[in-house]
């Protein structure tokens, strides 16, 4: 009886230690692998408001995202069978970076995407405006630097020893009063909680000049704002929660048709994708093939695709029978010229 009972307790404790096993490879352990899908398409207007702004949309302008997701073994198995999903290699989309540092380069791709679609916008409206450096961002911190733990990619750097930094040439100016084993108050935001590190100054070579000088040793950016002189036409982003430069043309769409008089939209579901500059140069983007499906299931009726992207939209619009009309943009005045001529719906 005894016997038999261990016998039952030992094969429960396998049993238990097989599920497990199973739990933790199919859902658990980490692949190499990453599946892309369609993602969302998301009215621009609930993103951004301009105070003084025409509100008038009878239609919409709608970001197109795709969808991201690191694979376990069974979202691989069931992708396999998802004509829409499309599996690709982590490292192809990561490089040399770690997770966190390429989701914080994401973070500042939007950030500088939201900037330049706000300059192409008022430039295109005739509306001046000025640039406000605001705090300088981190990207990523070496490996195996122990100097370099008090940082983590996505902080934004806002002092030092007391006093602003708010571009690189503030943080140069105030670094070449210091030395090389000199030690800095940097005070940081993360996450929305201040911090205050005491961080030790590395030696930093001039790749051009090959001459030192006393560095933090991680990688940054500027962040900067845009700023209206007419402080009614100040544009204000809400946040997104989605990263890349992808929004910029639909962001700068939706700006113009609150800058201006009347309604752009015409009262038509407009989707749409590309990068803008502040000279409004729309450019290509990635992933089209799957922004076209997520354009579709929203039942967009127009959907705006950079130049260099329309031969894959196309085919993917035509694989999925899709009625949206695809309009190839090479320059924000090809969307907004589009839409002018456009006979409003009734």
């Amino acid at each position: 009886m005894q016997r038999t009972k261990k016998r039952e307790s030992a094969r429960l404790i396998l049993y238990i230690f097989a599920v497990a096993l199973l739990v933790y490879v199919t859902v658990y352990m980490p692949t190499p692998y990453i599946i892309y899908q369609p993602g969302s398409a998301d009215e621009v207007k609930p993103m951004l408001s301009v105070q003084k702004g025409d509100p008038e949309e009878k239609g919409a302008f709608m970001m197109t995202t795709v969808s991201a997701s690191y694979a376990n073994l069974v979202m691989l198995v069931v992708s396999a069978f998802n004509p829409n999903a499309e599996i690709d290699k982590k490292q192809a989309r990561l490089g040399d970076r770690s997770e966190d540092e390429y989701a914080a380069e994401q973070v500042y791709l939007m950030s500088d995407s939201q900037s330049s679609a706000m300059e192409a916008a008022y430039h295109e409206a005739h509306v001046p405006y000025s640039i406000e450096p605001q705090y300088l961002f981190i990207f990523s911190t070496p490996e195996g630097d122990e100097a370099r733990k008090n940082f983590k990619p996505g902080d934004r750097l806002s002092e030092v020893d007391g006093k602003p930094v708010t571009d690189n040439k503030s943080l140069a100016d105030l670094l070449q009063t210091k030395k090389v084993g000199d030690q800095v108050t940097v005070k940081l935001i993360r996450s929305g909680k201040t911090l205050e590190e005491n961080v030790k100054l590395i030696e930093l070579k001039d790749k051009d000049t090959n001459k030192t000088r006393p560095g933090l040793g991680v990688t940054i950016a500027t962040m900067q704002k845009v700023v209206s002189r007419d402080p009614g036409l100040q544009v204000n982003f809400e946040n997104t929660r989605v990263g890349g430069p992808s929004a910029g043309l639909m962001f700068t769409m939706e700006i113009y048709n609150q800058l201006t008089k009347g309604d752009l939209s015409k009262g038509y579901q407009v989707a749409g994708t590309g990068t803008i500059d502040k000279d409004g140069n729309v450019g290509p983007i990635g992933g089209v093939q799957h922004k076209i499906v997520a354009a579709d299931r929203k039942h967009a009726e127009i959907f705006f695709v950079p130049k260099d992207n329309y031969a894959e939209a196309k085919a993917k619009a035509d694989k999925i029978k899709t009625g949206m009309k695809l309009v190839p943009v090479e320059k924000l005045e090809d969307a907004i010229g589009y839409m002018e001529k456009l006979q409003a719906k009734s």
